[in-house]
């Protein structure tokens, strides 16, 4: 039955020449209710990514239920979505499967109404004693992947909510896979990436309708009679790697450049105990401590310096910025600095040659002030204890 509403919903697009793939529950209409992390109801059409990602914490809310000091009314139909960030790395998301696949080469538009809302206080994350306002402005995020919450490439990504009236966004969006499945989510500000607690409201979300690659979105007009900004995907570094994009092959006839190292300074010939090298190119997941794909290089040539000098033992000592507690920060940066031990353990470097420690926030290399110091100081650092 359901495949058959499916197909009728798409037919009479594809007689006139387009072909429109339906979206379910695209206004999310549901029973308004606060999320609530011991009773995960499903929201009609979608699925809560919380629920496998971030266990612990609450799913989206259905508004308006006059909560969280949220009083924004509908864009469209009855309720709409919040969806929050917060400050210990972990943000809300939904997935739904297509009801046809967005195929690779072809573009699609679509809009959705976006805001934020003066007030939306709850609990804070790290301290669930203290009462937290996430009214700091967020981004609205699109995947393509092909299983519920499995993210393979950004699609979309807007510019940063900051308004209390409903605005319309329309995207245009080129899949470089076929996807069978959507992610939409809150995320943070980027690409000056930082936790903190924030949140959107979304409304409205239109079907996609493929549309002529070489043409650029029309024009439109939101509620208010301005014109509608164009977002289409920023050219920024992404936080979240984008598992869309396949490293070319080497062909038997090509050359092989050997690659500058990454840490120059991890020679035996220049260090001594107490020398202490920064881990650069080391990322993380935004909602995890879990090592970035794109950090294996360099986290190899720690290895391949390790295996090559076999009594060289090492701290790995884990930092981050100043603006969370120290119980937070200690927290941080002890769990990123086991995560770099445990993949040398992984590799084949035995234990003895390995401690790890988080310290927080307590030596910073830069301000806290600006974007590029936090960067700096929120870091992990390879320190040698004894070279024989």
């Amino acid at each position: 039955m359901r495949s058959v509403i499916a197909l009728l919903l798409v037919i009479p697009t594809l007689l006139q020449g387009q072909t429109m793939i339906a979206i379910q529950n695209r206004s999310f209409e549901d029973i308004p209710r606060q999320g609530n992390g011991d009773i995960r109801l499903p929201i009609n059409g979608w699925y809560d990514c919380g629920a496998i990602r971030f266990p612990g914490e609450t799913p989206p809310d259905i508004h308006p239920g006059n909560f969280w000091s949220n009083t924004t009314p509908p864009s469209h139909g009855n309720t709409y979505l919040g969806m929050v960030v917060r400050d210990n790395e972990s943000y809300e998301g939904i997935a739904q499967r297509l009801t046809s696949p967005l195929k690779v080469g072809k573009c699609y538009k679509f809009t959705i109404d976006l805001a934020k809302s003066d007030k939306y206080i709850s609990r804070s994350s790290i301290n669930k004693e203290k009462i937290t306002n996430y009214s700091t402005p967020a981004v609205f995020r699109i995947w393509g992947g092909n299983g519920y919450c499995s993210e393979k490439q950004l699609l979309g990504e807007s510019s940063t909510v900051n308004h209390t009236e409903w605005r319309t966004y329309q995207f245009k969006i080129k899949p470089k896979q076929e996807y069978k499945y959507i992610i939409i989510e809150a995320y943070y500000k980027t690409p000056d990436f930082f936790p903190y607690c924030g949140h959107i409201l979304l409304d409205n979300l239109t079907d996609f309708e493929e549309m002529d690659c070489d043409k650029e979105l029309p024009a439109m007009l939101n509620k208010q009679g301005e014109i509608v900004k164009n977002d289409v995907l920023p050219p920024h570094k992404k936080n979240r790697v984008d598992q869309s994009k396949e490293k070319p092959k080497p062909t038997e006839q090509a050359v092989v450049v050997p690659k500058e190292r990454i840490l120059q300074d991890l020679d035996i010939k220049k260090i001594k105990a107490g020398s202490t090298i920064e881990i650069k190119n080391l990322y993380f997941k935004a909602d995890t401590t879990t090592i970035d794909k794109d950090s294996y290089e360099v986290l190899d040539e720690v290895y391949g310096f390790l295996k090559a000098h076999n009594k060289v033992k090492i701290e790995i000592g884990g930092h981050t910025n100043g603006l969370p507690s120290h119980e937070y920060c200690d927290k941080l940066s002890a769990a990123r600095a086991k995560a770099v031990y445990d993949y040398l353990l992984a590799k084949g470097i035995t234990p003895d040659r390995l401690t790890y420690k988080g310290y927080g926030k307590r030596r910073k290399i830069a301000t806290d002030a600006t974007a590029e110091g936090r960067n700096k100081n929120q870091r992990v650092e390879v320190k040698v204890l004894s070279l024989s």
